[in-house]
Order: C-alpha cells, then sequence, then structure tokens
C-alpha cells in the first residue's frame, strides 16, 4: 500500500518539478546556443620581428605602425642597433624575421652563412652623409676645412659601423683632392674624441654639446631639425645601399613577405623619403 502511495506521490510532483526547472533550464540552453562575436583582444596576434640598422630608428617606426594598421593582429617588433651589432645578435642564435642593414657587409656575411633566403635580398633605399653641429655651434664651423683645425672635438661612428667607415672613406677621397691635401683625413681624425657603437649616438652627443662636429645620414639630420650642418659635396659623398632580406630562421615568411612588399610599396617608399633617405629607383 505504502508503495502504491509513493509511487502516485512521485507521478503528481514530477510536472511541478519540471515547470519549477523549466525557467533555468531554458536560460542554460540560450546561453549554450549564444555565440559571442569575437572581439580585437580575441583575435591571434603574430609577431613580425624586424632588426634595423639605427639610422631607419623614423622611417622603420611609421612603416611598422602603418602595416599593423593594415594587418589587424599583425604586432612588428623593432630591434635598432648598428647593422655589425644585429648580425652577430643573428649569428648567434637571436630570432627575427626581416633584416634591414645599412650596408652591403654585414647583409652578404649572413648570407654567406645562409642565414638570409637568396631570392629576399635586395636594396630598398640609400642615403649619404652629412656633417652636423650643436646648435650654438661652439667649433665655429663654417666650411669642411674647419674639421681639421687643432683641438676641435670630433665624434664618429666606429669603423665597424656603416657609417663610421662611410665618413673615413669620406675623408680620404677629401684627402685625394688638392684643395685639402693628403695630410687633411689624418688632420681631421687627429681631433677625434669617441668612436660609437652605431650613428644615432654620433647625433645624441652632437646634439648635447659633447663635441664639436659629427659626420652622419641626411635621414638624421631631418630626425632632429634644430642641428646645424654642413653639406658633402657629390664628388666626396658617399651613396648608402641598404640591403633588406628574409631570415632563413624566420617563423613568419609569408608575413615578412608581405612587409618587404609593403616596403617596396608607394607609400613605403613615400615614408622613406620623408624621413630623408632616396627612393628606390
Amino acid at each position: 500500500m505504502n508503495t502504491i502511495k509513493g509511487t502516485i506521490l512521485f507521478i503528481l510532483l514530477v510536472p511541478l518539478i519540471t515547470f519549477a526547472c523549466e525557467p533555468i533550464l531554458n536560460k542554460i540552453t540560450a546561453a549554450q546556443n549564444v555565440i559571442e562575436p569575437s572581439s580585437p583582444s580575441m583575435t591571434r596576434t603574430r609577431t613580425l620581428t624586424v632588426f634595423a640598422a639605427a639610422s631607419l630608428t623614423d622611417a622603420f617606426k611609421e612603416i611598422g605602425a602603418e602595416f599593423e594598421t593594415q594587418n589587424p593582429g599583425v604586432r612588428v617588433n623593432l630591434n635598432f642597433a648598428g647593422s655589425q651589432i644585429l648580425r652577430m645578435q643573428l649569428e648567434q642564435g637571436a630570432r627575427a624575421d626581416i633584416f634591414a642593414s645599412a650596408d652591403h657587409k654585414n647583409m652578404d656575411a649572413l648570407a654567406a652563412e645562409n642565414l638570409i633566403i637568396p631570392n629576399s635580398y635586395q636594396d630598398f633605399t640609400t642615403n649619404r652623409l652629412i656633417v652636423i653641429l650643436p646648435p650654438e655651434n661652439p667649433g665655429k664651423l663654417e666650411n669642411l676645412d674647419d674639421l681639421s683645425k687643432p683641438n676641435l672635438k670630433l665624434i664618429l661612428a666606429d669603423p665597424s659601423v656603416p657609417a663610421g667607415n662611410y665618413a673615413r672613406q669620406v675623408l680620404t677621397r677629401m684627402s685625394e683632392d688638392p684643395v685639402y691635401g693628403e695630410n687633411f683625413a689624418s688632420a681631421v681624425l687627429a681631433n677625434l674624441v669617441s668612436n660609437e657603437t652605431d650613428v644615432r649616438q654620433v647625433v645624441t652627443k652632437v646634439e648635447l654639446g659633447e663635441a664639436d662636429a659629427g659626420i652622419v645620414y641626411l635621414s638624421d639630420v631631418i630626425a632632429i631639425p634644430g642641428l646645424g650642418t654642413i653639406t658633402i659635396p657629390e664628388r666626396f659623398n658617399i651613396i648608402a645601399q641598404y640591403p633588406i632580406g628574409i631570415l632563413s630562421t624566420s617563423p613568419n615568411p609569408d608575413l615578412a613577405k608581405e612587409y618587404l612588399a609593403y616596403v617596396f610599396s608607394p607609400a613605403g617608399q613615400g615614408i622613406l623619403e620623408k624621413w630623408g633617405f632616396t627612393a628606390r629607383e
């Protein structure tokens, strides 16, 4: 008898329990069926690492920002230093997708070690040299000949740095001109008070008045317009070729190709021109 009563009670209670739980079950079901729209924060971020010569700092920061804007979910990680330092880092196993050098010497070395994808190696811009002076011009320099004045304080990039190598080539060319004389280069270098590991350090020290003059790229003057300058004539100047290439160990070779395509595009070349470089012909 008790069993029959229990069965009847259970039958009567089931509809009530179901009715009471129905709103909760409906909410759970509805929540399971809702598909939340994707948000930018949920997008998988791809990081492209670019090792670039210090002289490219301003131009590549802008190019990187534009590339990120055109490629949502992409982050461009930039590492700037002297080309020789970047080369050493890559030789020692640093991971990167792209290397942009201020000379062929350092790029060629990596290519010889099979660290650069051969068909990606190409020049993308050029640069020229110029003499810079602190804003107040304490050395009272008026022309190139003044670089040889005794007791002048000169700062250059180290000879291992592309800009330092180019600067010394300029002085050698000037020494071959009778107007300056064969001792001109040695007289100028006698005024050297510091060799820097990248060209941007030369700019910084001259701007701070730690030297009376320095030899840097034209692009460096565009970045800091308050500096005084002395133009180096074309017959003495050096046209610095800037090559770029994709690392053979790049974790994102397809994305790296897209970045290179942007650098070579009219937009990318326009940014380089804006910062004092010469567009690729």
